[in-house]
């Protein structure tokens, strides 16, 4: 199984790297165009509808999300996304509530949308900056484990995440600020590239941000896995062996990126 895991992820990272680095400008839009397709077919299948409704929200989904690409409304979306992730969100889980089908695919319009265009629009501001931003998730993530595995006593969720604590969440913040903190040093002593000015032009909101972003995707994974324990199954799908779904490996990027993009002046249009 471990081995099927590093496999499936090694392959995503060469993907990821290729279209990044290695591409024409154009595939990254196609790579995040195809992931919206993928993703909103797994959360209509969570919904519990059958597959000829997975498929017409799939489409629909991907319709909007390229001809909303650049439009004003797209910004009031993706803001009121943001706002979703800090209000709703939490009390979401907080009343484990279990709403119907159609309810679950109007909130997928909140989830998967902003994040689509946030990934482009991160990735326009450079490389750097987008893998930079998208670290922040894997540092927590990586160090709340690690944390809580050998510290962690009290329980986060346990009816929704059993192995999540809160003393895996400190380690995650703690981790996250000395990974911007390192940042931080690095492009105030003449660092360069996109993630260097960035940090020049947001100096002092650098570090609220990241701790922001730590809470925040451990809220998106929660929200998730309370979505899954709602349908009944343990993955959002099988099109990543060792991994489950496309909806397991983003699930913290869908409640984290449209506040980073906010941050870099949210310009989505």
């Amino acid at each position: 199984m471990l081995r099927t895991r590093l496999l499936t992820a090694a392959v995503m990272l060469v993907v990821v790297g290729w279209s990044l680095f290695g591409a024409p400008p154009t595939v990254w839009p196609m790579l995040v165009t195809g992931l919206m397709i993928w993703a909103a077919w797994e959360w209509a299948g969570l919904a519990r509808v059958s597959p000829v409704w997975q498929m017409i929200y799939a489409i629909v989904i991907v319709i909007i999300y390229r001809w909303g690409q650049g439009e004003q409304w797209s910004q009031w979306l993706s803001e009121g996304a943001i706002l979703f992730w800090l209000l709703v969100a939490p009390w979401w889980l907080r009343g484990q509530w279990r709403v119907p089908g159609w309810v679950l695919l109007s909130v997928g319009v909140l989830v998967m949308l902003p994040t689509g265009w946030s990934l482009e629009v991160l990735q326009q501001r450079g490389n750097q900056v987008l893998l930079a931003l998208m670290a922040v998730l894997w540092v927590t993530d990586t160090a709340a484990y690690f944390t809580g595995r050998a510290w962690g006593r009290h329980k986060l969720a346990p009816s929704i995440s059993p192995g999540k604590t809160w003393e895996g969440v400190a380690g995650g913040v703690v981790a996250v600020t000395v990974y911007g903190g390192l940042w931080w040093m690095w492009a105030w002593n003449g660092g360069m590239g996109s993630m260097a000015s960035v940090l020049r032009q947001h100096e002092w909101t650098w570090f609220l941000l990241l701790w922001l972003l730590a809470v925040l995707g451990i809220l998106g994974d929660l929200f998730e896995s309370w979505i899954k324990r709602c349908a009944g199954v343990k993955d959002s799908g099988r099109g990543l062996p060792g991994h489950g779904g496309i909806l397991d490996r983003i699930d913290a990027l869908t409640a984290t990126l449209p506040l980073a993009a906010w941050w870099l002046g949210g310009n989505w249009h």
